[in-house]
């Protein structure tokens, strides 16, 4: 049984920063992509980065340059440094980790957390 628990979220000005942490428990493969991934009111979830656990990272082009991606392997834990947030930066934030196994993909997600940023 996989389960991973997100926390950081909250309200921030505009240019601000938050942190948000993903911390897995379970059975993981050490082989896995991990993520961020977003839905706002009304639009469809979006990708925000991920990151192979080689260190490969990808991001959405609207938070290149202001948000980081970065893992601790060990810990099972993924991390999302958001800084110069944007009043489009608020939705609920869902953390992702997936791989393959024999039995195919495994992927899992987190309960959310809320980023609202004001401006």
């Amino acid at each position: 049984q996989v389960q991973l628990v997100a926390s950081g979220g909250g309200l921030a000005q505009a240019g601000g920063s938050l942190r948000l942490s993903c911390a897995a428990s379970g059975s993981i493969f050490n082989i896995n992509i991990k993520g961020w991934y977003r839905r706002a009111p009304g639009k469809q979830r979006e990708l925000v980065a991920t990151i192979t656990s080689s260190g490969s990272t990808n991001y959405a082009d609207s938070v290149k340059g202001r948000f980081t991606i970065s893992r601790d392997n060990a810990k099972n834990t993924v991390y999302l440094q958001m800084n110069s947030l944007k009043p489009e930066d608020t939705a609920e934030y869902y953390c992702n980790f997936r791989w393959y196994d024999r039995s195919g993909l495994r992927d899992y997600w987190g309960q959310g957390t809320q980023v609202t940023v004001s401006s």
